[in-house]
């Protein structure tokens, strides 16, 4: 594994690389599995919605956008820690039951994979995650396509478990996603 790679929050100003990496990650063939945005509805966004993403990865306590970022610059990778606090609704319309985070966005460029990148962004994510006060997240979680083996096998890898939650996939009824989570350690 190169440890010249760097793992880092994204900052504000850096949108389009934000943009650019969220266009390659929609265009690999697992997208449909592993993101629920289209590759079309990404670049029909305009400018604004880009920054906006940035600006609240970037900063504060709502979400965090951690890339791998190589020597020369490039983004190889990201994942993105949102917090879902207590009493919420999160993404699925069901009420949050306990204060946690939800990593998602998980993407590493197809010449990356199996190098180590994807467990240090997870690291990453998961220290910041951790370090939360105020209060302190309870577990965190993260779906999985019922197609998307590889991913599934990541995350049970890194110590991630299925709860036996599932919710149909918004696109699909028909198809499902599984809960997989952490919890505090």
């Amino acid at each position: 594994m190169d440890d010249q790679y760097v793992m880092r929050a994204v900052r504000a100003d850096e949108w389009e690389k934000v943009k650019d990496l969220r266009i390659a990650a929609l265009k690999d063939p697992a997208a449909p599995v592993a993101f629920l945005e289209t590759l079309e509805q990404a670049e029909a966004r305009a400018d604004e919605f880009w920054q906006d993403r940035a600006k609240g990865a970037s900063h504060g306590r709502h979400a965090r956008q951690f890339v791998a970022e190589a020597p020369g610059g490039e983004w190889v990778g990201s994942v993105t820690v949102l917090v879902e606090e207590h009493g919420i609704a999160d993404f699925f319309e069901r009420a949050v039951e306990q204060t946690q985070g939800h990593l998602v966005g998980v993407y590493v460029r197809p010449e990356q994979r199996g190098s180590g990148l994807t467990e240090r962004l997870f690291a990453a994510a998961l220290e910041w995650a951790w370090a939360l006060e105020g209060p302190a997240l309870e577990r965190v979680r993260l779906f999985v396509h019922e197609n998307n083996a590889r991913a599934a096998a990541f995350y049970r890898r890194f110590g991630f478990r299925p709860s036996g939650h599932v919710v149909p996939v918004p696109a699909d009824p028909a198809a499902k996603e599984f809960e997989y989570v952490l919890p505090r350690p």
